[in-house]
């Protein structure tokens, strides 16, 4: 086997390899032989057909299998012999397979990066530091309080958090719309649930009073009735509730699932929860860092279709989340480039730390990391069994610990400094949120 390499621009290589004839047409004979043991062809016993019978009814199908696999294992050996470690699969152009000839073909092919990670004991990281307050475990139930709130009728004008229940109905040009009528119709003032106008409408409105709300809809509306035109709605006003807080009591408690304990086991399971919380994020902040200086401190060119994979991904990512059936409603796949080559170049600088400093994946933080994700289930102990029996899965979590890994191993030889912070100012949640609880109350 000859072997010919050529690199053509950046990672891409050309590599043209030719196999003798001799190679191509002993592996084509040993292959009609063995058809020949088994083969039914028309007026002869099965296996006994003569082998010139079976060149004339299998040669041509049997030499094309076996280009194809002499192509597959060749370029396997040539890049062996090359020693290059292609970054995806080549794409091959035949330059002579005809029988009886030698078998020649050109692999073009993108290469992986050499990659020399740069020393990292000059990157700057600032390490938030937090604990959380009992004011924090203050305002985190306050917020659960508002999260199950008690109305009780009043008989007053509706104002901002009322829930108000009203009959409508619409018209247009003094006309009725199809389906514009609604009966018991209930919702919060401020919460935009209902359109903006509705809900202007019927404040300072009080039970048994009649508001009339003008609506001007958009020409795109998906209703024609309705699609650039103003319509008017009759607000029957029924009811109005305002919102009173719930004690925090042992009713409360169970509401949340805590049966024994009565408050001092609520808060200390809202601890418990925002100090995950605040771990989760302190963690999240100093792995950003890392990666953001790894990509910063090391350029070098990465693999074209390893982007590529990547922007597909991401493509498939956002259509999940936002829902999209049609490919032609997804942003071009340029809009997705860079944050692509910035995953495939972080992806591969990880890598290399592990290979280079034989970091070994740690046994007990995936054995820790699948506590975490089985413990929300109502059957964790099946859910942790199903996870064990899943080989993509477990591989994911160990990638997601490895990863965690690499990033301590950064930060231990980073220039750290720590920056003491408020749970508010590390979440966004905080005192705020206690003093409209507290309002709410």
């Amino acid at each position: 086997m000859q072997v010919s390499l050529t690199a053509t621009s950046g990672l891409e290589r050309r590599l043209e390899v030719a196999v003798p004839a001799q190679r191509v047409s002993t592996e084509v004979e040993q292959r009609l032989k063995k058809i020949s043991r088994t083969a039914r062809l028309k007026g002869f016993r099965p296996g006994k057909a003569p082998f010139s019978v079976i060149q004339r009814q299998y040669g041509e199908q049997v030499h094309g299998e076996v280009v194809g696999d002499l192509i597959r294992s060749t370029f396997a050996e040539a890049v062996s012999q090359e020693k290059l470690n292609p970054a995806a699969g080549p794409r091959i152009e035949p330059i002579a397979i005809s029988p009886g000839s030698d078998l020649k073909y050109a692999a073009t092919f993108e290469v992986m990066p050499e990659i020399h990670v740069q020393p990292v004991d000059s990157i700057a990281i600032e390490r938030p530091t937090c604990e959380v307050t009992e004011a924090d475990v203050d305002a985190m139930i306050e917020s659960m309080r508002r999260q199950r709130p008690d109305f009780v009728v009043v008989e007053r004008a509706a104002q901002d958090t009322d829930r108000v229940t009203v009959d409508y109905s619409t018209t247009v040009d003094g006309k009725p719309v199809k389906d514009g009528e609604g009966k018991d119709i209930s919702f919060i003032i401020g919460s935009n649930r209902v359109m903006t106008e509705l809900e202007q409408g019927v404040k300072g409105a009080a039970a048994g009073e009649t508001r009339t709300v003008q609506v001007a809809f958009p020409a795109e509306h998906p209703n024609k009735e309705l699609a650039g035109k103003t319509a008017e709605f009759r607000l029957d006003v029924k009811k109005v509730e305002e919102q009173r807080l719930p004690e925090v009591d042992e009713a409360f408690c169970k509401a949340f699932g805590v049966t024994e304990g009565g408050v001092e086991a609520l808060r200390a399971e809202v601890r418990q929860s925002m100090t995950r919380e605040m771990q989760d994020l302190i963690r999240n902040r100093l792995r950003t860092q890392v990666f953001d200086a790894l990509y910063r401190d090391n350029k070098f060119e990465v693999p074209r279709a390893l982007v590529q994979e990547q922007v597909q991904q991401l493509q498939l990512d956002m259509a999940r989340r936002a829902n999209i059936t049609d490919p032609k409603q997804l942003p071009p796949p340029q809009t997705f480039e860079e944050p692509a080559r910035r995953r495939v170049a972080l992806g591969l600088l990880l890598s290399e730390i592990v290979r280079a400093e034989n970091i070994k994946v740690d046994r007990e933080r995936v054995q820790a990391r699948l506590a975490d994700l089985t413990a929300a289930y109502p059957n964790p102990d099946e859910v942790r069994r199903a996870y064990l029996q899943n080989a993509d899965a477990m591989r994911q979590i160990e990638s997601a610990v490895l990863e965690d890994q690499v990033v301590d191993w950064v930060v231990e030889r980073a220039k750290v400094t720590d920056r003491p912070v408020s749970f508010t100012e590390l979440t966004g949640f905080g005192a705020n949120a206690a003093t409209a609880g507290s309002a709410g109350a």
